[in-house]
């Protein structure tokens, strides 16, 4: 079980800290040349205040964006806290995934799948990561169900883990090639937040948490 946050909060506030001390440092350094100049000035001749007035305005609004940053940065910091918080909550639950990709675990791989029509034809084809051909089969052709692989592979062995992808051809009683959609079956195991992106690991897979199509309690 993972549970992790990468945050950047931490470093963009180190980098809005370092901003906020140098504007300050230059800041003073500005003031103390304004007023070495304001008493120094040619009383029959004193300097033009107006470039010195942009520039202070100018100050006020880097002052002004580091604090908007300063803001930004811990909102993103807390929502991070609360997408992991509540993303947590899905260790432990079998998920459904919008991927045709799955785990080979010790209890194999497994997908689901819904098709546009009724079939009279399944072959499932599954590769590996590399998009390697590694296993083929006919499976029973119902226009929904699960499918799971035992890792055993074409030419005699058993697939080491890893991520596999699973493909399907299916056709209906008059020859017609049917639309399917697969689903990615896996536990959740894992949960970490990195940049305000949460993603769900199964089984050494990753998947970003919008691609969750549904939830089931493990069996």
């Amino acid at each position: 079980m993972t549970i992790a946050a990468m945050q950047t909060a931490g470093v963009a506030s180190s980098a809005t800290t370092g901003a906020t001390s140098q504007l300050t440092a230059d800041f003073s350094m500005f003031l103390k040349m304004l007023t070495t100049q304001m008493q120094n000035q040619d009383p029959l001749n004193p300097m033009d205040t107006a470039q010195y007035t942009q520039q202070l305005v100018q100050y006020s609004q880097v002052e002004q964006s580091i604090k908007q940053n300063t803001t930004l940065t811990d909102i993103l910091a807390r929502l991070s806290s609360q997408d992991l918080t509540q993303s947590s909550s899905l260790i432990g639950r079998e998920a459904r995934f919008d991927s045709a990709v799955s785990p080979l675990g010790d209890d194999g791989a497994r997908w689901g799948w819904t098709s546009d029509r009724t079939l009279a034809s399944l072959e499932a084809t599954i590769t590996d990561a590399s998009g390697t051909v590694v296993a083929t089969q006919a499976i029973d052709p119902a226009k929904t169900g699960t499918f799971r692989w035992d890792g055993a592979l074409a030419g005699g062995g058993t697939a080491p883990m890893g991520s596999y992808t699973l493909g399907l051809k299916g056709t209906d009683g008059s020859g017609n090639a049917a639309t399917l959609s697969i689903q990615g079956m896996a536990v959740v195991d894992g949960v970490t937040v990195e940049n305000g992106v949460t993603t769900l690991t199964a089984n050494g897979v990753n998947y970003p948490a919008s691609a969750v199509a549904g939830l089931y309690n493990a069996n």
